[in-house]
């Protein structure tokens, strides 16, 4: 408690009065501690703020961003692979992408690796911790064939399939080798029969060696 002395006064007779002590209310103590209390925290509030921790999880991909998204691979794309793996027809209802299985996955543009969309690929094996697979598209190029080999693409066709919720006739580019992340892979659309899966291996073979 804080005592606050008053000096002493004299009576009309000019006598001296002894000093009279008044005692302070704790209310006031308890004021003098709020008004501490508001100084700190408005210095407080007045320095920076931390910054906001990065997202180290792999971000979402969609049509006009990078690879490096979420559901998409970490780091910028690699480039294509530029050899066939292991083919080896090896497809299993596990939840894990396989050689033989058509998956939905962010697929690069080929002309610039920065952008893409997310397309159906057929996996046809293995790099270190990349899958390799060739895109389908669901455009018939049979009637530019010549076409498309001059500018560098080339397409087996593979009919339809449960890849494609629309039931459209398919075909698959057999000389673009593209790297995709298994952690990219957005759901798994179907197995490719087996009598297929080779033709297009073939195919691809060919151009690869």
């Amino acid at each position: 408690m804080v005592r606050i002395a008053v000096d002493p006064v004299s009576d009309s007779n000019g006598n001296g009065g002894a000093a009279t002590v008044i005692p302070m209310s704790s209310t006031f103590e308890r004021l003098l501690g709020r008004l501490r209390g508001l100084v700190r925290s408005g210095s407080t509030a007045t320095g920076r703020r931390p910054a906001p921790r990065a997202n180290s999880r792999r971000g979402a991909a969609t049509s006009t961003t990078p690879a490096t998204p979420a559901g998409g691979p970490v780091g910028a794309y690699p480039g294509d692979a530029m050899r066939l793996p292991d083919t080896t027809y090896a497809p299993r209802r596990d939840g894990r992408p396989d050689p033989g299985e058509i998956v939905w996955t962010w697929v690069p543009y080929e002309e610039d690796h920065s952008q893409g969309k997310d397309r159906p690929v057929l996996v046809v094996g293995h790099e270190g911790d990349w899958l390799v697979a060739l895109p389908l598209t669901s455009k018939d190029h049979d009637r530019d064939e010549q076409q498309e080999r001059r500018s560098g693409r080339e397409w087996v066709d593979i009919g339809s399939g449960a890849w494609d919720r629309q039931g459209r006739p398919s075909e698959v580019r057999v000389n673009r080798l593209v790297r995709v992340d298994p952690d990219g892979v957005r759901r798994e659309g179907a197995v490719l029969p087996r009598d297929r899966y080779d033709e297009v291996v073939a195919a691809a073979r060919a151009l690869h060696g």
